[in-house]
Formats: C-alpha cells, sequence, structure tokens
C-alpha cells in the first residue's frame, strides 16, 4: 500500500509540475507583489507561510521514522534528514517571523492548492530516502554523488538564506514596499532566492539520487522558473535604473 501511494504520488506531483509550469509561464501566482491591496480571501502572510510549508516538515519526518527499513537508518540517510527537516524549519517556524511583512497578506487558494503537494512531496522523499536500496550500504556515504550534491545543495541554502536575509532588510520595520536589492548573488541576479532555492534540491537529487528526489528538483525549477523572469520584468519596468546586466535566474545566461 505505502508503495502504491509512492509510486501514484510521483505522478501526480509531475503532473502538478507541468501545471504550474504552464500557469506561472503565463501568469505569476498571485501572492507578494502581484496580489496588490487584495485583502478579501486572504490571511496573515506570516501565519499563512507557516501552514504551507508545515506539512513537507511534518510529513517528511514522520514517513521516515514510521516506515524506513532499519538498514535505511544510517549516516547517509540520517544527514539527508537533517538537511530536509533543517530547510523546512527554517521556511515553516523561522524565516515567517523574520520577515518584514507588515500586514501584507497571503492568498488562501495558495494555501489551499499547496497543502496536498507540500504534503505528498514530504511523504514520497521521505519514502524514498527510507526504502532506496543503494542507501542502505554504508558506502553511499562515501560514493562521489552523495559529496558533490551535499557540497551543491550545501551552496545553495547558503545562498538562499544569505539572499532572504538582503531582501528583509530592505524594508524598515513597518514598511511594506519594494526596493531593488543588491549584494550577495544579486550582484547578478534578480531571483538569487530562487537561485538557491533551485541549487539545494538539485544537491539533494544528486545525493539521494533518487527518483522522487529529481522530480522535487524539476518542480522547484518549473515553479520558480518563471516567476523569477517575472520578477525580474517587474524589476525593470518600475525602476529605471535597475541594473542592465543582472539576469533573472543564471548568472550571465538567463
Amino acid at each position: 500500500m505505502l508503495e502504491w501511494i509512492y509510486r501514484a504520488g510521483l505522478v501526480l506531483i509531475v503532473l502538478m509540475g507541468a501545471t504550474a509550469f504552464l500557469t506561472t509561464l503565463r501568469q505569476p501566482n498571485g501572492y507578494g507583489r502581484y496580489l496588490g491591496d487584495k485583502r478579501e480571501g486572504t490571511i496573515s502572510a506570516r501565519i499563512g507561510w507557516l501552514i504551507f510549508e508545515a506539512p513537507q516538515w511534518c510529513a517528511f519526518a514522520l514517513t521516515f521514522w514510521l516506515t524506513a527499513r532499519a538498514t535505511n537508518v544510517n549516516t547517509a540517510t540520517v544527514l539527508l534528514f537533517v538537511l530536509w527537516q533543517g530547510h523546512y524549519t527554517y521556511r515553516a517556524l523561522v524565516m515567517p517571523f523574520l520577515m518584514r511583512i507588515g500586514s501584507k497578506r497571503l492568498p488562501i487558494a495558495t494555501i489551499w492548492f499547496g497543502l496536498p503537494f507540500n504534503a505528498l512531496n514530504g511523504y514520497v522523499n521521505g519514502y524514498a530516502v527510507g526504502h532506496a536500496d543503494h542507501l542502505a550500504s554504508a558506502a553511499w556515504l562515501h560514493d562521489p554523488r552523495f559529496a558533490i550534491g551535499l557540497g551543491i545543495a550545501g551552496v545553495g541554502w547558503i545562498i538562499n538564506v544569505h539572499s532572504d536575509n538582503l531582501l528583509f532588510r530592505l524594508r524598515k520595520p513597518g514598511e511594506t514596499g519594494y526596493r531593488v536589492p543588491r549584494g550577495g548573488m544579486f550582484r547578478f541576479v534578480s531571483s538569487a532566492n530562487y537561485l538557491g532555492e533551485i541549487l539545494l534540491w538539485t544537491g539533494w537529487a544528486v545525493m539521494s539520487w533518487t527518483l522522487a528526489g529529481l522530480i522535487f528538483a524539476l518542480f522547484t525549477i518549473a515553479n520558480l522558473g518563471p516567476r523569477a523572469i517575472s520578477h525580474h520584468k517587474w524589476y525593470r519596468a518600475t525602476f529605471p535604473d535597475y541594473p542592465r546586466d543582472r539576469k533573472a535566474l543564471i548568472p550571465f545566461l538567463l
């Protein structure tokens, strides 16, 4: 039964990723700068993000510890567990309270549609880590893919958190407007935080070497790539002096 849910979950996430890419390519999801002053059908962004991200944390932890084979609980998989849980602890329990968002709101529809994906994605990745044959071997900890993936994920996480904090500091307490971010990877791209997120989950896919990890990395690209391009166009249209050599998401390329 659990294996069937895992396989069905992978198919659903692929379909969700394709849908997210097509819809976001046409029009960015209506939160953040694209929401405007709308209040109907919204809740506090601080509480909203906590609710939105928490299922990834819970589903992965419960699935891994309740279903993992005994041989799959080892140093490599515990490091994968710590990386996943550390990121979503930051996302759900730390970041919402660092954000200087004042009275900003988050659409309930965004949360409603995001919850099934986040719960399902936490499940399939927790299940994959807990059952993949290659992760049951102690040798995987010394496999080049694990080391390379960990390096990519670590760089991505640092870029993501550093970029988030640069964005937070753009506003003084109580402010809700937008300014041009500078410093860090924002010297090269408009959405440095998204670049960090993509690198993080690309690294995760390599170090876990699971289909669930690969699909999540591709979903992240499909979801954040078009939004990064929309951000880039918005910055250029809003700020006449916006750096012309800055790219949208990939330094020097895109």
